[in-house]
């Protein structure tokens, strides 16, 4: 059995919820990466993504200045690292996730997983490409 821990990014890079939405643009735009764990210590207290920071920050008028905590998204899915990779893999997809936050034992951030992740990591190419395609449909 593949787990979450056999494919998933380890060393996140976070930001705490007073780090500003300017921090996090940089953070995105340095690392190439369109999602940012929140953190107090290792305590995951949301993401902030390339889409909360148009959605809530740039769209509301709201400037560079802004704490995370006003657009981060609080209401998280996670994975464990000890979840089958097939049935997360099968979550993200009827939920149209593309990234999950993967806690350990003690409820810790230890990394995330994507679907790129599990797609250059070895799993099935016809089960990814349908995750992916059923991910991406239209809401």
């Amino acid at each position: 059995m593949t787990t979450v821990n056999d494919v998933m990014t380890r060393n996140v890079r976070t930001l705490a919820p007073g780090a500003t939405v300017a921090d996090a643009a940089k953070a995105m735009r340095e690392l190439n990466v369109g999602v940012i764990p929140v953190c107090e210590g290792d305590k995951l207290l949301g993401l902030v993504t390339d889409r909360d920071i148009v959605l809530r920050a740039v769209a509301e008028g709201l400037d560079g200045g802004t704490p995370l905590s006003t657009v981060m998204s609080t209401d998280v899915r996670t994975a464990r690292e000890t979840d089958d990779l097939d049935t997360v893999l099968a979550d993200m997809a009827s939920r149209q996730i593309r990234r999950l936050p993967v806690l350990d034992g003690s409820q810790r951030l230890a990394g995330i997983i994507s679907i790129g992740d599990i797609a250059v990591k070895g799993q099935d190419e016809e089960d990814v490409g349908q995750s992916l395609a059923d991910i991406s449909a239209p809401a």
